[in-house]
C-alpha cells in the first residue's frame, strides 16, 4: 500500500543529508552565530564581473523567451570550441547539448541509457544525486566500494569484476567529489576499452575540470570519442545559480537526447546562456585562473593541518575543492561528529553518509570554499571541537 499517496520510488530516494546540514547552520546564522562553511560545494567567489555584465544585457536586450532545446547555437559553438582549446579534442557543436545545470544533464544521460531494472557502475564513495537519479529512473546504481590503493576511482578491474547483465553503463568522476581525485589518460583510455568490450556506455562527470591542482586533467573525449561527458558553468566558472550545464554525446544520440530535453524542461535559461558566452572571454579566464591558485593555497594549508590533527586523508586530492577524510581516531559516527561541531564550534562539513555506503560513518568532507582566514579559524574550532 502507498504511504499516503506518495509514489513508491519516493521511499528509496536518499535525502541530499549536505542540504540538511546547510539548513541547520543558516538557522545558527540567524540567531547570530558565526558559522563558517565547509559543508556546501559551492565556491564562495561570486560569479565573475564579465558574466554578470553579459546576463544584465541578455535582460536589457529582451532575451528572457525559450530557446532550441539543445541550447544557443553560439553557446553550444563556444563550448565545442573549447575543447580545441583545453585539450586538442575537436567536438562538433551539433553534439553539444546545454543543459539547465550539470544535473539536468545527467538525468538526460540516464533516461537514455538506462531502462527500469538495468543498473550503473560507479564509485563508493561519489556524488548522492546520481544514484537517486537512477532509483528515480526505475533503475539502480550498482556501488563499487573504492578506497586509496585505487584513489577511489573505479579501475577496468573493478568494472569487469562487477559487471554483470543488469549493468548498462559506468559513471566515472575525474575530478571526483566527494574525493578531488583524478583519473589519468591511461585510466581513461583502459576504462573506455573495458566497457565498450562489455557493451556498455561510458559516461565521465568532468564537472571540476579547470580546478586543477599541479596537473591538468584530462578529458575522456581525447581517448573514447563515443564517451558522454558531463560538464558545468557551475564550479569553475562560479555559476552555481544560474543553473547552466552542458554535455557531449555521441552524434546518433542527440535526436533523442532533444526530444527528451523537449519533454523534461523545453531549454536552459535563456539569459543565462546569453551570461555564458562571457565565460570563453579573456578577462573571465584570468579570474578564474586566479581563483583557482586561490583554492590550491587553500588546499595547501588545510591538508597538512587536518593531517596533523589526525584525520586520514592518504590521497592527495588533485582537483575540485574537497577533502575527504577519515576520522576513525576521533569517532566511530561521522554524522554524530558533524552534529557536534555544528552545534558546539559553528563548523558545518558533510558527513560521508552522503556519499555511499562504504565506511561511511568513518568519513567525513571538507569543502575548503572559505578564505584562509576562516580556515585558519575553522582549524582552531576542529581542535578544540576534539578535546
Amino acid at each position: 500500500m502507498r504511504r499516503q499517496g506518495w509514489a513508491e520510488r519516493t521511499r528509496d530516494i536518499q535525502a541530499f543529508h549536505v542540504m540538511s546540514v546547510l539548513a541547520r547552520a543558516k538557522t545558527l546564522q540567524a540567531q547570530g552565530r558565526d558559522v563558517i562553511h565547509m559543508e556546501i560545494g559551492e565556491p564562495d567567489f561570486a560569479t565573475p564581473a564579465p558574466i554578470i555584465r553579459a546576463g544584465q544585457a541578455a535582460l536589457d536586450n529582451g532575451h528572457t523567451g525559450y530557446t532550441p532545446a539543445l541550447g544557443l547555437p553560439a553557446l553550444r559553438e563556444a563550448i565545442a570550441a573549447s575543447y580545441a582549446h583545453r585539450y586538442g579534442v575537436q567536438v562538433d557543436p551539433g553534439r553539444v547539448v546545454v543543459t539547465p545545470g550539470g544535473s539536468a544533464a545527467l538525468l538526460l544521460i540516464a533516461s537514455l541509457l538506462v531502462d527500469p531494472g538495468q543498473s550503473v557502475v560507479m564509485a563508493d564513495p561519489s556524488y548522492p544525486c546520481n544514484r537517486n537519479f537512477l532509483r528515480l529512473l526505475g533503475a539502480n546504481a550498482k556501488m563499487i566500494p573504492t578506497g586509496p590503493q585505487s584513489a577511489y576511482q573505479l579501475t577496468p578491474e573493478l568494472i569487469e569484476q562487477h559487471w554483470d547483465d543488469s549493468c548498462s553503463a559506468v559513471l566515472a568522476a575525474s575530478p571526483a567529489n566527494p574525493t578531488g581525485t583524478l583519473l589519468s589518460k591511461p585510466q581513461l583510455r583502459g576504462m573506455a576499452d573495458t566497457v565498450r568490450r562489455l557493451g556498455g556506455h561510458l559516461v565521465v562527470d568532468e564537472i571540476y575540470h579547470g580546478l586543477t591542482y599541479d596537473c591538468e586533467a584530462s578529458s575522456v573525449l581525447e581517448v573514447a570519442p563515443d564517451a558522454f561527458v558531463l560538464n558545468s558553468f557551475s564550479k569553475y566558472y562560479g555559476m552555481t545559480g544560474w543553473r547552466l550545464g552542458w554535455l557531449i554525446a555521441p552524434e546518433a544520440a542527440i535526436p533523442e537526447l532533444e526530444k527528451l530535453a523537449q519533454n523534461l524542461y523545453i531549454c536552459a535559461p535563456h539569459m543565462a546562456q546569453w551570461a555564458a558566452l562571457a565565460a570563453f572571454e579573456e578577462e573571465t579566464q584570468a579570474i578564474c585562473e586566479e581563483r583557482r591558485k586561490a583554492f590550491q593555497a587553500r588546499r595547501d594549508f588545510l591538508l597538512p593541518a587536518l593531517r596533523d590533527l589526525g584525520f586520514g586523508i592518504p590521497t592527495t586530492p588533485q582537483g575540485a575543492f574537497y577533502l575527504y577524510a577519515d576520522i576513525s581516531r576521533h569517532s566511530a559516527d561521522s554524522s554524530a561528529l558533524c552534529r557536534r561541531l555544528l552545534e558546539s564550534e559553528y563548523l558545518a562539513i558533510t558527513p560521508g553518509l552522503d556519499f555511499g555506503d562504504y565506511r561511511q560513518h568513518e568519513h567525513v568532507r571538507f569543502a575548503y570554499t572559505a578564505s584562509l582566514d576562516r580556515l585558519g579559524q575553522a582549524v582552531e574550532r576542529l581542535e578544540r571541537g576534539l578535546r
